[in-house]
């Protein structure tokens, strides 16, 4: 991979469906080799987001307080709001695609990343995203710090992950996370006892994607890159 393009949208939460239209269209110039490989970062305005094995079981019985919408991403349910870094890794994967492989890397860069913040993040066999321990002296279950969910689409990446920074935990009590039961979900700030809001993680998290995906060098900007396209073909006669 050569320079890597992050594009931060700002501190106002991103509607989701203007969030996934920006989305598609970068996935679809990125397809079509008009831009670098470009990662969104943004905060959502509250919404739940039903994955592709989101059963009618996994879904709230009565109003969650935001819209549930179905997308075209792995994964079940799970929760996107204000005081959590949504990451959309809009990249073009080696050949031949190894799905598992690519969310490794995205594993590894976030037990990177919340690292420098003092947290052990782990991987926990048979589920996605990135963990902290049990901690059965604090009365702590296994929990979750950040959620994975993507899809490859003709070579290139969308969806990705989200990390959970200084969110209000009360949105999660009102679904089941990903359809897990067992375990609880955590953020940077209520793991640390201060304030870490997603301005701060950001950086941090940029760095670490950007050298687990292997670029030669990164940049940051507030928009999206304008597709280059090849040159008009001269009128006949020129």
């Amino acid at each position: 991979m050569s320079e890597l393009v992050f594009v931060r949208l700002g501190e106002t939460p991103v509607p989701f469906h203007e969030g996934w239209d920006l989305q598609k269209r970068v996935h679809a110039d990125r397809v079509g080799d008009l831009i670098p490989d470009t990662v969104l970062v943004l905060e959502h305005e509250p919404v739940y987001t039903a994955g592709k094995r989101t059963g009618r079981w996994d879904r709230p019985l009565t109003d969650p307080g935001a819209p549930v919408v179905d997308i075209d991403r792995g994964g079940k349910l799970t929760w996107h709001g204000p005081g959590q870094a949504t990451v959309y890794p809009i990249v073009r994967l080696g050949q031949p695609i190894d799905v598992v492989g690519y969310v490794r890397m995205l594993e590894e860069a976030l037990i990177r990343a919340i690292a420098e913040f003092g947290l052990e993040g782990r991987r926990v066999e048979g589920r996605t995203g990135v963990w902290l321990a049990a901690d059965p002296d604090r009365g702590l279950a296994e929990r979750k710090i950040a959620a994975i969910g993507c899809r490859i689409a003709s070579g290139v990446g969308m969806h990705g992950f989200a990390l959970n920074c200084d969110n209000d935990p009360s949105w999660f009590d009102r679904i089941v996370p990903c359809g897990i039961t067992d375990a609880g979900v955590t953020s940077l700030s209520a793991e640390l006892g201060r304030d870490v809001s997603v301005a701060d993680a950001v950086p941090v998290v940029e760095r670490h994607l950007a050298a687990v995906l292997g670029a030669t060098g990164y940049r940051v900007q507030d928009s999206a890159p304008e597709p280059v396209r090849g040159a008009e073909p001269e009128p006949a006669g020129a």
